[in-house]
């Protein structure tokens, strides 16, 4: 990529964007008018669950090579980047779109030849497929209709218009002033997600920081705290979480996980300031004067972008497809939630002076990325949850604590949101304990809030544990050295996370007992 961007080439940018999006809205528009896109139906949970035991493959179980597809494709997020011989070539979204859908075709594959039907089309409501072209339709349809579109546009949205938001300002890097700026990431990750909410506040805290010699620990606890333990109060905040949101879970239920938020963030925020007094202690004198001496106000730019940020949230919360819009007799259709969200993209694109997201570097390359990779991991995930349905009861997880354990563990080598998803179908296969506080999903099922609870937590919490436990853990990192900060290597990071995060996952371990 080249990094010599003027403001031309952002605006032009910008408005080949939004033209792209404005068909995509018009061929919307044509489509609902001719009858193309299925009514919609908002499934009340627990009423599907009579018609689900019906079905009479209810019980088959994928072969377990089945799953091969979508644990290679993990594999190779996890590994190539770490390869020097494949490391470069992974570095190009063309390449990773290519392993992806290669992947999610051996999976389609699988579906047309070897399964023998009874999939439930969760678009069209149409249960018990034929074997055959009808089964990887319904498959394909689950996983790119029903979970990979609604994922995509909101991360994109949320990524684009965050990106036109541009703090810029040089303060004294004082470890109080760090701490501010840490704990208001850690708070505007689950408003705006933890991408957003990175990158509006990773390049002025480098400004802040950058006359000291000591602040790789900065960014070390800026990646724990941003890019990861702060976005759990709501689904927008990570993508596990969103996932969660699009299987039933209520959009306000992570409200509830404050007490985790607040503990987990205190605590890092405590740790980082006692930490932070040492090494400002140890700073040369020079750097501190320096310091001292180049200071400029914090400057907000780009706050159109706000109330449109707001939007998103309203359309996520209040914008459900099959329910009645606004109150009104207009049953919302499916996808107007993700039109809205792109409508709000456009004003973001078309609203914000280009100089803002110069200043933010912005482009396109992360969440493309994120788009190129997922396309296959929604898809190749769909055997593993089929799996799940049937079996996730005789796995042996059957404990809050091991729900924490085992999904944070994952999240922290592989991606943190299929991780969730498949210990959320775990959890969706065990029976509810008499008595117990449960969550109705989508599907007939229900799950109980002692295990949801630490899922949530472990997927959120433990991506911080790696690089690649979460997207921005990377990006952050990448901005970092270019910003002249010396950060660890892989392993040398998870002696950092070991030593800081442990003794917390161990804490939380009794608070979940």
């Amino acid at each position: 990529m080249s990094h010599a961007v003027s403001i031309p080439d952002i605006r032009r940018s910008a408005r080949q964007v939004s033209i792209g999006l404005i068909a995509v809205i018009v061929l919307y528009l044509v489509a609902l008018a001719v009858g193309v896109i299925p009514a919609a139906h908002h499934e009340i949970p627990g009423e599907a669950a009579a018609v689900s035991h019906e079905a009479p493959v209810e019980h088959f179980v994928p072969s377990v090579w089945a799953v091969l597809p979508f644990v290679a494709l993990l594999l190779c997020i996890a590994v190539l980047p770490l390869i020097s011989v494949t490391a470069h070539w992974w570095e190009s979204n063309r390449n990773r779109f290519v392993v992806a859908a290669t992947l999610a075709l051996v999976t389609l594959v699988y579906y047309a030849k070897a399964h023998p039907g009874g999939l439930e089309n969760h678009l069209t409501h149409q249960g018990g497929s034929a074997a055959g072209l009808d089964t990887v339709r319904a498959a394909f349809s689950n996983a790119f209709f029903s979970e990979y579109i609604p994922f995509i546009v909101l991360l994109f949205s949320l990524y684009v218009i965050s990106g036109g938001i541009n703090l810029r300002g040089d303060l004294p890097a004082h470890p109080f002033i760090n701490c501010v700026f840490i704990g208001s990431g850690a708070l505007l990750a689950s408003f705006i997600g933890t991408t957003g909410a990175a990158m509006v506040l990773i390049r002025p805290l480098l400004a802040t920081n950058a006359e000291r010699k000591n602040k790789t620990h900065t960014v070390l606890f800026f990646i724990f705290a941003v890019c990861n333990c702060g976005g759990l109060l709501l689904p927008i905040g990570d993508p596990p979480l969103f996932l969660g949101y699009l299987r039933g879970v209520p959009f306000t239920w992570t409200l509830q996980l404050w007490p985790y938020w607040l503990a987990v963030n205190l605590a890092l925020l405590i740790i980082y300031y006692i930490w932070d007094r040492i090494a400002y202690s140890r700073e040369p004198v020079k750097a501190i004067i320096r310091d001292e001496s180049k200071v400029e106000p914090l400057r907000f730019s780009g706050l159109i972008n706000f109330p449109l940020i707001l939007g998103v949230v309203f359309c996520v919360a209040f914008v459900i497809p099959g329910e009645h819009l606004f109150g009104t007799d207009y049953v919302t259709p499916n996808f107007f939630r993700d039109m809205l969200m792109i409508v709000l993209v456009i004003l973001s694109l078309q609203l914000t002076n280009a100089k803002f997201r110069l200043w933010n570097k912005f482009d396109y390359h992360a969440i493309v990325e994120v788009a190129a990779l997922f396309f296959g991991i929604f898809i190749t995930m769909q055997v593993p949850i089929e799996i799940l349905n049937v079996k996730g009861s005789s796995l042996g997880i059957s404990s809050p604590i091991s729900f924490f354990w085992a999904t944070g563990i994952l999240s922290s080598f592989l991606d943190n949101a299929p991780t969730y998803v498949v210990f959320f179908e775990t959890a969706a296969a065990l029976p509810a304990q008499a008595g117990a506080s449960v969550v109705q999903v989508i599907g007939g099922r229900s799950i109980m809030e002692a295990f949801l609870i630490p899922i949530s937590l472990g997927a959120v919490f433990m991506g911080a544990n790696t690089y690649i436990g979460n997207g921005p853990n990377f990006m952050v990192k990448s901005i970092a050295e270019q910003a002249g900060v010396k950060m660890p290597s892989f392993f040398g990071y998870m002696i950092y996370s070991c030593l800081i995060l442990g003794p917390i996952w161990i804490a939380m371990t009794f608070l979940l007992a």
